[in-house]
């Protein structure tokens, strides 16, 4: 969904990394390590190219373990003043919370994932 939507705006640039969904048994690939590396490397080397950045799930990212807390506290100081850098997903470490201006919570009230409905397209993407 994201793909599609971005297509309509004028100086947006989406740019899809990692390797999407993540297993949570407790058997996260080596890809899923390197994928994780890789975008934080590309927003470090090129944080100041925009005006905002947007690392979606970069917290269960960090949750997960694929990236530490440590690189992402150290790629918020590194920020240029004029970028707003946008840190999505559940769980935001205490670190990450007390370095932020603004902390949004959206809490599950209810999710058809837990009856077995897998990602709708429409809705979930």
């Amino acid at each position: 969904g994201e793909l599609e939507s971005a297509k309509k705006f004028k100086n947006f640039k989406l740019i899809p990394m990692g390797r999407g969904f993540v297993s949570t048994n407790g058997r996260i690939s080596e890809e899923d390590y390197q994928a994780a590396k890789e975008a934080l490397d590309y927003a470090k080397l090129h944080l100041g190219d925009y005006d905002m950045v947007i690392l979606d799930e970069v917290n269960y990212a960090i949750g997960f373990g694929l990236i530490s807390e440590g690189d992402v506290l150290k790629l918020i100081e590194k920020k240029p003043e004029w970028v707003h850098l946008i840190l999505t997903g559940r769980n935001a470490t205490t670190e990450i919370i007390n370095k932020a201006d603004l902390v949004t919570e959206m809490c599950e009230i209810k999710h058809p994932f837990h009856k077995g409905i897998k990602a709708q397209k429409g809705v979930e993407f």
